[in-house]
């Protein structure tokens, strides 16, 4: 059962799991499925970049993209990432992708490349109509180098109404989220890319957030994502977003998704490995972690218990 693309509530930007060989661990793959989605998911988002997706082979992505969707069972949407800085390659690829089980595509800004806003315009608009699914663009100039504009956004999401069903914004520019949302066609989504902007984002108008922490700690984060959603002025959602930011400040002190791998590892959800050139964060980062984790009340796997939040 596939469901339609819907972007509101808690997405989670699914991580994958390593063994300490670096293959893909399909059994802690499938337990954090199903942890996800029994602790308040509202969709799951794979092969984007908490997943390592660009250290993974084709062949890997292919399994693991069939994997998440057998696993998940038409439970929850599911959304694939899919990115190319040559957009020729990526319209190439797009039709030879089983999307079966998934109801739309996570699409970057080209890295590396830094396109002006035109050259990002058509890079979308060349995959917007190539792809059989509808498209959720995905802003990270911390990442790619360059900043989608609000007016190519707004372009975008005005021209293909229907097949781009939206953005995940984690350029940390509230002005230019604020611009977005004000400016945006009824149906197009702005969901959060910065866990410790979503309470921000959201009182903005924004739909709700594609989460890194959402990994490790689901009925939490995804609470406070809906008490915001249903009262922007909520003091519970203020409450448990303040008691939040420290660990927020811990897991990307050395980037994401090393601090996410060291999270799982203390909840017991998988092991601390990444592939090169991604490596393990350091030691003060991993106790600056722990540390979060026992201000927020929860004991981790080396107390020989596995959260559940």
């Amino acid at each position: 059962m596939e469901h339609p693309v819907s972007l509101r509530g808690m997405g989670v930007a699914l991580a994958t799991p390593f063994k300490n060989d670096f293959s893909v661990d399909y059994g802690a793959l499938e337990r954090l499925i199903d942890y996800q989605i029994e602790n308040g998911a509202d969709y799951l988002v794979v092969l984007a970049t908490t997943s390592e997706a660009v250290t993974l082979s084709c062949p890997e992505r292919h399994d693991v993209a069939r994997f998440v969707a057998e696993k998940a069972a038409g439970r929850v949407p599911l959304i694939m990432g899919m990115s190319n800085n040559c957009t020729a390659e990526l319209v190439r690829h797009i039709p030879e992708v089983d999307f079966t089980g998934y109801s739309a595509i996570l699409s970057v800004v080209p890295y590396y490349n830094k396109p002006s806003q035109e050259g990002i315009y058509r890079h979308f608009k060349a995959v917007a109509e190539t792809s059989p699914l509808p498209l959720v663009l995905y802003n990270v100039p911390s990442r790619t180098g360059k900043n989608m504009e609000a007016e190519t956004t707004l372009r975008l999401a005005r021209e293909f109404p229907g097949k781009i069903a939206g953005i995940k914004e984690a350029s940390g520019n509230l002005e230019q989220a604020a611009a977005i949302i004000t400016g945006k066609p009824e149906g197009f989504s702005l969901v959060s890319g910065d866990d410790a902007l979503t309470r921000r984002l959201i009182g903005l108008g924004a739909d709700g957030v594609i989460s890194v922490v959402g990994n490790a700690l689901p009925r939490l984060f995804s609470t406070m994502v809906h008490l915001a959603l249903e009262d922007h002025a909520s003091h519970e959602a203020e409450r448990i977003d303040a008691s939040m930011q420290a660990l927020d400040k811990a897991l990307f002190a050395e980037g994401n998704p090393s601090g996410l791998k060291s999270l799982l590892h203390h909840l017991g959800l998988a092991e601390n490995v990444l592939r090169l050139p991604l490596v393990p964060v350091s030691d003060n980062t991993d106790r600056a972690i722990a540390e979060a984790l026992t201000a927020l009340g929860i004991r981790t796997a080396h107390t020989d218990r596995v959260a559940v939040l």
